[in-house]
């Protein structure tokens, strides 16, 4: 288990290591798995419904195909914990959240006051997410 984490979720922490993709694609039976830059999101698509926490690894900053590949699982119905692990920077947490992610451990701490500051930074969204929000542009259309 990651020994800071930010969760925002009411269900209890999955406690179980997170394995590979392509672990998870031999085995099977894991609950947690771990999504390198370079691997394919979609591989893990059939397993969904089995899978309890999904770590997607940002190796730097400005890596950004952890952002698409979260996408990709909340779009094709992921349910569970999504957490971003890696160079999590504060001011990439109201983005990432955007993109469907509901916990983050990130290399360097950062406080639960200074996280809930910076989810709260932008309030309306211009973009459409898997968050649940609507974009501004929608609500100024009444959707």
């Amino acid at each position: 288990m990651v020994e800071h984490c930010l969760r925002y979720r009411d269900d209890e922490p999955v406690g179980d290591p997170a394995v590979t993709v392509d672990a998870f694609a031999v085995q099977g039976n894991a609950t947690a798995v771990r999504i390198e830059p370079g691997d394919d999101a979609r591989a893990l698509l059939p397993a969904l419904d089995r899978i309890a926490l999904i770590e997607i690894n940002f190796p730097s900053y400005g890596d950004g195909r952890g952002y698409s590949a979260a996408r990709i699982l909340r779009e094709h119905g992921y349910a569970g914990e999504l957490r971003a692990v890696g160079d999590v920077l504060i001011d990439q947490l109201s983005h990432m959240r955007r993109c469907g992610f509901d916990a983050f451990a990130p290399d360097k701490p950062i406080t639960p006051d200074a996280a809930d500051k910076a989810l709260a930074t932008w309030p309306e969204v211009y973009q459409k997410t898997v968050d649940g929000r609507s974009p501004i542009w929608a609500l100024r259309h009444g959707r």
